[in-house]
């Protein structure tokens, strides 16, 4: 093929609040028809031809991520239950093994690799061992539809038993007696909608239905609290939840409700195993929340009731750090915490706690526990046991691989537990920071720049700019061993943390959502305006990625400012906004109003549709684009891209650059492949890409 495809037109039309909408595309999104199957292959033909001069590059390029790669990996290792779990990828292997050690003999609980059978994807969703340590509950996805099959296995004799549910979602959590089980179902469009229980043993067909929210707006899940003595049901929405509790010990009892939803109101809760209110030696919750507070605070409710007004607040809202959540250990209570861009946990003494804000004390009072880094990513990282006084914590940043370390919960001091060293990768190489760029309205965009320590910010150099900027994501850019690759090639990397993303906290995402939702696209713009204006990177060479809503992202400002960009990566992208929008049979799109908007309003349609990129292709010269879609995809549905570019084919002009549809229409999923080398293979293929539109590609 020396020319792209040309997507056939068949006439439709879209006519809402007096705006007729021609969508000649409109069939592709039946994507079991020849005709769109035809079409998308005639897609992956033109992007393959068109990448076949770059192979040798891809080739080189995907040698040094794998080169960077160790043959055996192990994470640090975490108790649970009297024994140490550890996750290992064996020498030459894709996937992780699951594996756990007492008295030093250790044993493979799961192999990720043998679970695929004949499929190129594999990707398990539960992995939960029973509170007795002798089963484990597990599921299995092996085509990227995020449908997953429930399997249970003996670990006294690492045989499966025959017991499994099929179509089930993430989320699980076994009862006290290790023989019920909670499981998530989600619906024919893909919304988990019914928390189910089933006991070892006996038919998939006799399981009781425990839950349901019938709500289209609302996603439910479960999960099992620290003490494993309660198991929590969230239903939440985008800005509303509620959640239900059912006595672990009692598994066979009706749940009843922490609260019932209220509009705009959102919590979650943290089971604190000790008596507060009255007799109630069952305990009570802490409980975080928006409700009087935008940045959310902390406050204790009694187990048993539902009504707000008996709730004691425990620590005040902060305007200037935004609350997350709260984890309770035996003698203290962790807080995670977001101020300024950064990610802190804070630490409360357990006696104190419930005094805190009573004794004049403010969130920013705690012990304060972050990375050390300036730019990485701290979390909590796994903490299955409630009676410790040390938590293992992770950190990573742009250029340092994660490292595990162990933080004394009264003294704040840190252990290095484990680091991931990786052959040919020395963090000296590189440099790190963040800067900030101010926009056009006056806000501060906080953004996190990577680069080799050769490569100066002087202007001259070429730069790829990544970002998200939605659902109050704080999207901290952590160690991705592909990048190496491109700053070795003296390309910048910035990843910018744009509104809409929780990375400033909650008013910086309510500030890019909704009506709002124009600032995301325009903080991503200034960003590169910015950082070029300033002479720190050349601007005749800035290439743009994001995937999902990030790939929207992409498409906005491909359309606001096609001038800005060299070429722009837009990853399974979300671009055809209004049509999708008006249809709730299109998987995981009711629950979506809350972040887009609901086109049925007029003002929302109106705003929805000025920077929705299907609906708006640039008249300038447009750079040069990649997008890619997965036919499994269940998130992002493949005729969002593919009708995209056959719009971008169809108005194109002749000094355009290069469309290209990476279309994966074998096992794959929304991220793209699964398994360390395949994915360093796909990564290969963008980094070819993007350094050939810098000038970069040097082998």
């Amino acid at each position: 093929m020396t020319q792209p495809p040309v997507a056939p037109v068949h006439p439709a039309e879209h006519n809402e609040h007096g705006v007729r909408r021609p969508d000649p595309y409109t069939w592709l999104t039946d994507k079991q028809s020849a005709e769109t199957l035809a079409y998308l292959r005639a897609e992956r033909a033109y992007y393959d031809e068109q990448m076949a001069p770059l192979a040798h590059s891809v080739e080189v390029l995907a040698k040094e991520m794998t080169s960077r790669v160790p043959e055996t990996e192990e994470t640090a290792r975490w108790p649970e239950g009297g024994w140490e779990y550890f996750k290992r990828v064996p020498a030459g292997q894709e996937h992780p093994q699951l594996c756990r050690t007492r008295g030093g003999e250790e044993t493979v609980l799961l192999d990720h690799n043998a679970l695929r059978g004949d499929s190129s994807y594999v990707e398990v969703g539960v992995v939960l061992v029973s509170p007795s340590t002798n089963m484990l509950a597990y599921s299995v996805d092996v085509t990227g539809d995020e449908v997953y099959e429930l399997r249970f296995r003996d670990l006294t004799t690492g045989e499966d038993l025959a017991d499994r549910v099929a179509h089930t979602y993430y989320g699980g959590a076994w009862a006290a007696d290790s023989q019920n089980f909670f499981y998530v179902v989600h619906d024919d469009i893909y919304r988990p909608y019914q928390v189910w229980r089933h006991r070892l043993g006996q038919d998939a067909a006799s399981d009781e239905l425990v839950f349901e929210d019938r709500d289209p707006q609302f996603d439910v899940t479960c999960w099992a609290d620290r003490a494993g003595k309660l198991i929590i049901i969230a239903s939440a929405s985008r800005n509303t939840s509620e959640l239900w509790l059912v006595d672990a010990t009692e598994p066979e009892g009706e749940p009843w409700v922490v609260t019932p939803r209220r509009r705009g109101i959102e919590y979650s809760v943290a089971h604190l195993d000790a008596p507060a209110f009255g007799d109630n030696e069952r305990g009570s919750l802490l409980v975080v929340t928006n409700d009087g507070a935008e940045e959310f605070r902390l406050m204790q409710a009694p187990l048993d009731t539902s009504e707000p007004s008996q709730w004691g607040e425990v620590i005040k809202e902060s305007t200037s750090t935004r609350l997350h959540g709260v984890d309770i250990f035996a003698r203290h209570v962790v807080l995670t915490t977001v101020s300024e861009a950064r990610q802190v946990l804070r630490v409360v003494p357990r006696e104190q706690a419930l005094d805190w804000s009573a004794n004049g004390r403010s969130i920013e009072d705690a012990m304060a526990i972050d990375s050390g880094i300036e730019t990485a990513l701290l979390q909590l990282s796994h903490n299955k046991e409630a009676d410790v006084d040390d938590v293992l914590v992770e950190v990573e940043s742009l250029i340092h691989p994660v490292r595990w370390q162990r933080v004394n919960l009264d003294s704040g001091e840190r252990t290095e537990v484990k680091v991931r060293e990786l052959p040919n990768f020395s963090t000296d190489d590189y440099v790190v920071e963040q800067r900030w760029v101010t926009g056009r309205d006056g806000k501060s965009v906080p953004v996190k720049i990577a680069r080799h320590r050769t490569t100066a910010l002087d202007g001259r150099s070429p730069m790829l700019l990544y970002g998200y900027g939605s659902y109050e994501s704080a999207f901290w850019p952590g160690f991705d061993g592909s990048l190496p690759s491109l700053l070795d090639r003296g390309i910048v990397f910035a990843h910018a943390q744009i509104r809409g993303g929780g990375d400033m906290g909650r008013k910086w995402y309510l500030d890019g959502r909704l009506l709002h939702k124009m600032n995301t696209f325009t903080d991503f713009i200034d960003v590169a305006d910015g950082l070029a204006s300033a002479g720190l990177v050349d601007g005749t060479r800035i290439v743009s990625r994001g995937l999902s809503a990030g790939g929207l992202l992409q498409g906005a400002v491909f359309s606001l400012r096609p001038d800005r960009w060299r070429a722009v990566v837009a990853e399974v992208p979300f671009v055809d906004v209004v049509t999708t929008m008006f249809d709730h049979s299109v998987p995981l799109t009711a629950g979506e109003t809350d972040e887009w908007g609901d086109p049925r309003d007029e003002i929302e349609f109106q705003y929805m549709l000025s920077y929705s990129p299907y609906d708006n292709p640039p008249e300038e010269r447009r750079p040069e684009l990649l997008a890619t879609g997965a036919l499994h995809d269940p998130r992002v549905m493949i005729h969002e891209p593919a009708k995209w570019v056959a719009k971008l084919r169809a108005t194109a002009q002749e000094a355009d650059g290069r469309t290209l549809f990476r279309a994966e229409l074998g096992e794959g999923g929304h991220t793209g492949p699964t398994g360390r080398y395949a994915h360093l293979a796909y990564e290969a293929e963008v980094a070819a890409f993007i350094a050939n539109a810098v000038g970069k590609l040097t082998n």
